[in-house]
């Protein structure tokens, strides 16, 4: 899975902000603010990567248990494909 082309993350102003381009901008009007953590997972998910992939990642980046770490990263890999923002 990874992000769908035609999104960015870019730094504004110290905030992590995903930000439409392209064709995209017509039916994604808007941007989202990411938290450091989600700013994590969108890098990590700007390459084709695996849950697992993810999972090992965060744990290996931040002091998080395990349970918390797949539980939070479910969420969020739900909210991206909620919003259409997501490749699987």
């Amino acid at each position: 899975m990874k992000i769908k082309d035609g999104f960015m993350l870019r730094e504004v102003a110290g905030s992590s902000i995903v930000v439409p381009i392209g064709t995209v901008q017509a039916d994604f009007t808007g941007m989202i603010t990411l938290n450091p953590v989600g700013a994590f997972l969108w890098r990590n998910l700007e390459k084709e990567t695996t849950r697992e992939e993810l999972l090992k990642n965060v744990l290996a980046q931040y002091s998080i248990d395990e349970e918390t770490a797949s539980r939070d990263i479910d969420r969020y890999l739900e909210k991206l494909r909620t919003n259409g923002l997501l490749e699987e």
